[in-house]
């Protein structure tokens, strides 16, 4: 008797003919895409290109006019507790009075339940989370008052308090200075090794063979998705940004320096 087949792992994130518009202008159209069931994937294109709104979209921070959302093959309203999302910096008010502690603590609501006392052990989590990225000595100093790597570490903290499978994040490296980069890194490829699976929106060409596995090259449609190494082209790189002849040399360039598996 022949053996039964093994079915196909389920995409971390999947999205059929998505499209968004703002006052009638489209932003994304009929994207579809699905990632890899783990791994590293940055979501690559010119400014303009969807990108940060695909993320919000997947959250329904953004109406759609058409399209379907699955993570791990089911709606989000089923699988909410199984992401987790960081924001831009820029979207963030950080004159909130909250402390570094306070705001890795929300990640834990969703477990523990919202409008009611944190317990201990999830304050405690929360606390692990901030420790993870280096912070734990600054849990009690308000978010305003720390340096912009220091606010997008607490963010990553408290995306990691959640304890999700699938992680969306929105230019993690953006204003970070160098230490603060590798830092992140770190943390990402760890959550990878573990099975998880992390998509970011990610502007440097130069970096992004050597960070993540996979891509997806996007400007209002997916261009073209796959492997770093085979998807990550000046072709393709071509057809994302109209042929804009500094970008390509910077990815001409990553593509050919070679590219970490992760």
């Amino acid at each position: 008797m022949s053996a039964e087949p093994h079915p196909l792992p389920v995409p971390a994130l999947s999205v059929q003919h998505l499209s968004v518009a703002y006052h009638e202008q489209p932003v994304l159209w009929d994207v579809s895409w699905a990632s890899p069931p783990a791994g590293l994937v940055a979501i690559v294109g010119p400014n303009g290109a969807g990108k940060s709104t695909l993320l919000k979209a997947v959250f329904d921070l953004v109406p759609r006019l058409s399209g379907e959302v699955r993570i791990f093959g089911r709606p989000l309203a089923e699988a909410r507790r199984r992401v987790g999302y960081l924001p831009q910096r820029a979207s963030v008010d950080w004159d909130f009075p909250a402390t570094a502690l306070q705001v890795a603590a929300m990640g834990r609501y969703p477990c523990a339940g919202w409008f009611r006392p944190l317990p201990r052990a999830e304050r405690e989590r929360a606390r692990a989370a901030l420790a993870e990225v280096d912070m734990a000595d600054l849990a009690a100093r308000q978010i305003g008052q720390l340096s912009g790597g220091q606010q997008q570490r607490v963010f990553l903290a408290r995306a990691l308090a959640l304890e999700a499978d699938l992680y969306l994040m929105d230019e993690p490296f953006a204003g970070v200075d160098a230490a603060t980069e590798r830092a992140i890194v770190e943390v990402l490829q760890r959550l990878t090794r573990e099975g998880r699976t992390v998509i970011a929106v990610h502007h440097d060409l130069a970096t992004a063979p050597q960070y993540f596995a996979h891509v997806l090259l996007l400007n209002v449609r997916a261009i073209a998705a796959g492997p770093m190494a085979i998807t990550f082209t000046p072709e393709n790189l071509a057809r994302t940004y109209g042929g804009r002849l500094s970008l390509l040399e910077q990815a001409v360039a990553a593509a050919q320096g070679g590219r970490a598996g992760l």
